[in-house]
């Protein structure tokens, strides 16, 4: 078992016994411009604290893989430059280089379970690009979700995926895919969309019901709980879709792919909005943030 170094509040947490949340470290340094990437990340942390649980955020520096981070350790991220976007295929190799990188969603999924945390809090998934019919460019999210037996809360798929398409490719995944509290799916910075939600949840009880039934029949992976953005804070669909559109189009025209779509479109999609787009993510994502602890708290007291 690789060696995990745990944040002097982690570790008190984890003897205690206290319910604990993941978060991840991309969106500190590709998600958002310093300060507000590190101002965020701390107030995602104390929403966490105060719904009472104990947050989690993870990376890997020089070569270690960090279950919480120091307020210290924080503030060198969110200042770093260069550092890895890790998902599945290269976080071992970057820890047996002694590198430093921030995880994804999937890589944030597989430190969770092996620091024996059940649930984990982002913004929205990756999932499959618009024209992966011929780019074959899938997020490597949705087989971890099929994999890896973590809770994952976020907003739904990110607004610049084909969600049709990233939906369907979790039916055939066995992933279950949880509306919080309605019945549509939500689509990140827009509270709903015109798709149903396969399945609907109304209290993070049943939530966790359902991923400790998981664990009892021995089923692989884990769960999306889709939570929708805050209405006061949403930006309606059909005012994002010329912008999202504009911003992939750039992207193709200046031949951007892989690992770099998702942080330029997110960048462009900012400066379109002036900044709206920014406002939305740090709402949504304490607003998932929240209700991951909510979850986590009732974590080990569900019936058997």
């Amino acid at each position: 078992m690789i060696d995990l170094q745990f944040s002097p509040e982690v570790a008190e947490a984890r003897a205690a016994g206290r319910p604990l949340v993941a978060l991840e470290s991309t969106i500190i340094t590709h998600g958002m411009p310093f300060p507000q990437n590190v101002e965020t990340a701390r107030r995602v942390e104390q929403d966490i604290r105060e719904a009472g649980a104990v947050p989690a955020t993870i990376a890997v520096l020089e070569g270690a893989l960090h279950i919480g981070l120091t307020e210290n350790q924080l503030d060198r991220l969110a200042r770093a430059e260069d550092v890895a976007k890790l998902s599945r295929a290269d976080m071992a190799a970057c820890i047996a280089a002694g590198g430093t990188g921030a995880t994804t969603v999937a890589a944030t999924m597989i430190a969770a379970r092996l620091a024996g945390i059940g649930v984990f809090a982002t913004g929205g998934i990756g999932g499959v690009h618009k024209g992966a019919e011929t780019s074959f460019d899938i997020s490597a999210d949705l087989q971890e979700l099929a994999q890896t037996p973590v809770t994952v809360v976020s907003a739904g798929p990110k607004a610049i995926l084909d969600i049709p398409k990233t939906l369907e490719v979790l039916e055939t995944l066995g992933v279950p895919v949880i509306a919080y509290g309605q019945d549509s799916l939500p689509a990140f910075w827009s509270a709903s969309s015109d798709l149903a939600a396969p399945l609907r949840m109304d209290s993070p009880a049943r939530v966790a019901a359902a991923h400790e039934t998981r664990a009892r029949m021995d089923l692989p992976g884990g769960q999306l709980v889709a939570n929708p953005i805050p209405a006061a804070d949403e930006i309606a669909a059909e005012t994002l879709a010329p912008i999202i559109a504009q911003a992939q189009a750039e992207a193709e025209d200046r031949g951007i792919a892989a690992k770099s779509v998702t942080p330029f479109l997110l960048q462009r999609i900012f400066e379109l909005t002036e900044g709206e787009s920014l406002t939305a993510n740090i709402a949504l994502v304490r607003n998932n943030a929240r209700l991951a602890a909510e979850i986590a708290r009732c974590l080990g007291k569900t019936a058997p």
